[in-house]
This record gives structure tokens, sequence and C-alpha cells, in this order.
């Protein structure tokens, strides 16, 4: 590959501080990528043991609610579940995971009729609705949880994407094409200097001769 750079000392000088500072620059960047891999395992293993969890209580939330439409008419199912009294609200903010802004999302339930989260009496109804609703009250914040793991865990999984394609930049490309030029400008100032030696000599021979 031909290179086209002026090989004086001054670009010489200005090659060795920007290799300098790519190669500071990668160490620092490797170590960026590598604690988000760190932060990144963590929330992936936080993430697959809540899902794991919540799938488990969702999936008896489902299934006591199938008995449910079983044993009673879809008429008084519909009635009973058609004005909740209890309303969930978040507070969403960010917190700095290595320079990442992921989001944290903190339920506010909003209470009413004495923290009652079955909407009905229960005369009309059967105990594996009360269950089935019961149980999703309680998976609710979990579930909030949960979706700001996972758009953590994206939000992470981009940014060491990023990382990862500038510490190969740099250690593929930048770095390599500067030693490159370093030693190809380290070189013609060698020739030079080796040609100015020469020219010295010849003409300490001429002047010799003519004294």
């Amino acid at each position: 590959m031909e290179i086209q750079v002026n090989p004086t000392r001054m670009e010489l000088n200005r090659l060795k501080g920007r290799l300098q500072m790519a190669v500071r620059g990668h160490k620092l960047l490797k170590d960026k990528r590598d604690e988000l891999m760190r932060r990144f395992l963590v929330l992936i293993r936080e993430n697959k043991k809540l899902r794991e969890t919540l799938e488990e209580q969702l999936s008896r939330s489902f299934a006591n609610f199938l008995l449910a439409s079983a044993v009673m008419s879809g008429e008084t199912l519909e009635e009973a579940i058609m004005y909740p009294t209890a309303t969930m609200a978040v507070g969403v903010e960010t917190i700095n995971i290595m320079s990442v802004h992921v989001p944290k999302i903190t339920p506010v339930e909003q209470e009413e009729e004495e923290n009652n989260v079955t909407p009905y009496g229960f005369a009309t109804t059967s105990g594996e609705l009360d269950t089935s609703i019961a149980t999703l009250a309680t998976v609710l914040p979990e579930l909030i949880h949960l979706a700001e793991l996972e758009k953590s865990v994206y939000l992470l999984a981009d940014e060491i994407d990023k990382t990862r394609r500038r510490v190969n930049a740099l250690e593929h490309v930048m770095i390599p094409e500067l030693e490159e030029t370093i030693k190809y400008i380290r070189m013609k100032l060698d020739e030079n200097e080796r040609g100015a030696l020469v020219r010295l000599m010849k003409i300490k021979d001429i002047v010799r001769k003519e004294a």
C-alpha cells in the first residue's frame, strides 16, 4: 500500500502523538466493553430468573381464570371484571450505566376502596377468579420490573456492539495504519540522512582534492 504522507520529523512527531492517543483510547474502550459485558450478564441472569418466575405465576393465574370461565356465565364474568377499582401509576427516570442511560421504573400504586383489587362482590363469583385476579395484582409490579430489565438489556447490548466496533476499528485499522506510516517516515528519514551523509562525504573529498 502506497502511503501518502510528508516524511518530516514534524509529521513523525504528530503521528506518534496520534498513536499514543489511539492506544490509550483503545485500552479505555476495551475496559468499557468488558465492564458493559459484566453488567449485561448480570442483567441477563436477573431477567431470565424473573421471567421464569413470572411465567409460572401467570400460567397459574390463567389456569384459574379458565376454571372461573367454566363455572361462571359469560355475562357474570364480564360484569365482574368490567370496572376495576385499583389503578397503578409508574414513575420513570433514568440511571447511568457506563454512559448508557437505562430506565428506572417505579410502580406507584393508587389504591381505592380499602385496598380491594377485586372490583366485585363475592356472592356470584368463583374462588378461582379471586385467585386469578389476586395473582395478577401481585405480579404486576414485577412485570413492570421485567420491562425495565429487558429495555436495559437491549440498550446495553446496543452500546456493547458500538463499543466493540470502535475497539476493532482502532485495533485492526487505525493503530496498524499509524504504526505503518510511522515506520515508513522513519525509513525515509533514515534514507535522507544517509543520502545527506554521502553528499557531505563527496563534498569533503572534492574540497580536499581542490586543496
